[in-house]
């Protein structure tokens, strides 16, 4: 929630121009032998880009565990669940955040997109040790309206009257936020500014003033199991390419930037 740009908090919008001719800057017309030629130089690219992400998810996968030693409780559609029951038996619990404040009237646009896209990788996740699930701040029936609403069937919990998210990064508790300061935002200038676009965004999800609109955070937490103790293994916020929707990367291939 940098002070600078709506990332996390704009929808992601969709075309328009669902049929007809592209719009756009002018194109770039060429022969099959220079498409070629720039094929080549553009592949070399890839391939270090692709070299660097590896090393980059070793470096991730090198982090520290930290011991939970707190005790949490989410309510869930099959009741009150602490932190280690969310892991259904396996060894590794994936944790979307889905911004939904406690009081908005809807989830976050660009974050419901994301999750739009998860229904189908449940199961492969699933086979390979892993849960995955989404966790918001608004209360259940809330989050079980909303989830039934946009047809979703990955999980979805509330930590909704407790500290989890507030330990973890992703809520804000309004007396402290004028002094909330780290790497991608500063939330005390953020609300001093008032952007039109933040302005925007809590009339999106029908939050009640400027302060409960930031009160959350999207990203992915991950926690891992190793004899009966829960780790936190890994946890990441806006601005990183791994919040956004699934099928931003397929945007991506395309001539025309949307």
């Amino acid at each position: 929630m940098r002070s600078s740009g709506p990332d996390e908090f704009s929808a992601v919008a969709s075309s328009s121009r669902g049929r007809g001719q592209l719009e756009g800057d002018p194109m770039k017309v060429g022969t099959e032998q220079e498409w070629q030629a720039a094929r080549k130089e553009l592949l070399v690219a890839e391939r270090e880009l692709e070299e660097h992400a590896k090393r980059v998810v070793e470096q991730r996968r090198e982090l520290p565990w930290v011991p939970v030693e707190k005790e949490y409780t989410f309510a869930s559609e099959d009741g009150s669940k602490s932190l280690s029951e969310l892991f259904e038996g396996r060894s590794q619990l994936l944790i979307y955040h889905l911004m939904f404040g406690e009081d908005w009237a809807v989830a976050c646009p660009g974050c419901s997109s994301l999750v739009d896209g998860l229904g189908g990788v449940v199961v492969h996740l699933n086979d390979r040790d892993v849960t995955l699930l989404c966790m918001s701040q608004a209360p259940l029936d809330k989050l079980v309206a909303y989830k039934t609403r946009r047809g979703w069937t990955v999980p979805y919990v509330s930590a909704h009257g407790g500290d989890f998210l507030f330990d973890y990064g992703y809520a804000f508790r309004r007396e402290e936020m004028s002094g909330i300061v780290r790497e991608e935002f500063d939330m005390g200038q953020l609300l001093s500014e008032a952007p039109q676009w933040l302005r925007d965004y809590r009339e999106d999800v029908g939050a009640p003033d400027l302060e409960s609109a930031v009160s959350v955070s999207a990203g992915w937490s991950v926690f891992a199991m190793r004899d009966g103790a829960v780790y936190n293994t890994y946890r990441v916020y806006p601005h990183s390419r791994l919040i956004t929707p699934l099928f931003s990367e397929l945007l991506e291939l395309l001539p025309n930037k949307e």
